[in-house]
């Protein structure tokens, strides 16, 4: 089953490279943004678009499915999720190093020339 876009716990992001990513807040859909599960216990129609037809500017189409040998795309996205949030917490504690000395230098600029 493709992704239900007309779930209320799906959404979707455009950069600004024209990029987009599609995916459930809930983090229910592994094979995010290809399928949903086929018996997702949180499926909600939003209300706002019951009855709508959406016209094709709405969003780009999604990009074909990679095909993996070997593997399911829910395993290999999931690994993918573990990478990028192992090194999350190292950039991020990195930038707010970089802040904080960044932070001090200010003060210390401001501070001499009072």
């Amino acid at each position: 089953m493709p992704m239900r876009e007309e779930c209320k716990h799906f959404q979707s992001r455009t950069y600004p490279s024209g990029e987009v990513a599609r995916f459930c807040v809930l983090d229910l859909a592994p094979e995010a943004p290809w399928r949903c599960p086929e018996d997702c216990p949180r499926y909600e129609r939003r209300l706002a678009d019951v009855g709508w037809v959406h016209g094709s500017l709405i969003e780009p189409p999604v990009e074909d499915e990679p095909s993996v040998e070997g593997e399911p795309v829910g395993d290999l996205l999931e690994r993918a999720e573990e990478v990028v949030n192992d090194v999350s917490e190292e950039a991020l504690a990195e930038a707010r190093a970089r802040d904080a000395r960044e932070s001090r230098a200010r003060r210390r600029w401001f501070g001499r020339r009072r």
